[in-house]
């Protein structure tokens, strides 16, 4: 899928949601709700056990159905890795150049987290798709965005960290193109209790939040 491509559907859709989980078959259950309840992008972190082998999972059993991610990508060697595994784009926790250049090598989507104006000029101009803004709630959440927006109108952030249901809206007018969402959608006490349905009701919330916040 072209790089243009993935940015657009990611800027439709306006949330990805991140999965964490303790073993594949829970992370696997996540996925299934998080699509059920309409989102059909999402990011699979490294911190799951067995993720790249989950990613090839993922990608083969729903293919173009779901716009599948790897996060928590601490280095090139492992963004390689989740890319021939089947990862569209991938999201870093923090900035490396060297992640960045074996992205654009591959012709993949990069999601590179900044905080400071310096780290995040530094992203764009490496060539990072969008700039994850992490954390961005211990630094005003979306007063911050605004705030950035303001000399780098031409770069499209997707905050975490602080992203709710009530905080949604304001992060999207702010100017966010799209929001990063963990354990506010992937309840971990649901998870742990099985309740997959409550995940898709909250992928149903969030995903009418951002259409709610973008019509106004």
């Amino acid at each position: 899928m072209p790089n243009l491509k993935i940015n657009q559907r990611i800027m439709e859709v306006g949330l990805i949601p991140v999965v964490r989980a303790s073993s594949t078959d829970e992370a696997s259950a996540i996925v299934e709700a998080i699509k059920s309840g309409g989102v059909s992008v999402l990011e699979i972190t490294m911190t799951v056990p067995g993720a790249i082998r989950l990613i090839e999972r993922i990608a083969e059993r729903y293919g173009s159905d779901v716009l599948l991610g790897a996060g928590t990508v601490l280095d090139a060697e492992t963004a390689r890795a989740v890319i021939l595994a089947g990862a569209e784009f991938v999201v870093t926790p923090s900035l490396r150049l060297s992640t960045i250049e074996v992205c654009k090598r591959y012709s993949k989507v990069v999601i590179p987290g900044a905080l400071t104006p310096t780290e995040v000029i530094t992203a764009w101009e490496a060539g990072a798709d969008f700039v994850k803004v992490f954390p961005c709630d211990n630094v005003g959440g979306p007063k911050y965005i605004r705030a950035l927006k303001g000399p780098f109108p031409q770069i499209d952030f997707i905050p975490t960290g602080g992203v709710n249901l009530n905080t949604a809206a304001e992060f999207i007018a702010a100017g966010s193109a799209a929001l990063a969402v963990g354990s506010e959608l992937v309840d971990k006490k649901a998870v742990a209790a099985k309740e997959f349905a409550k995940i898709t009701e909250n992928a149903r919330k969030f995903s009418e939040a951002v259409r709610t916040a973008r019509s106004r």
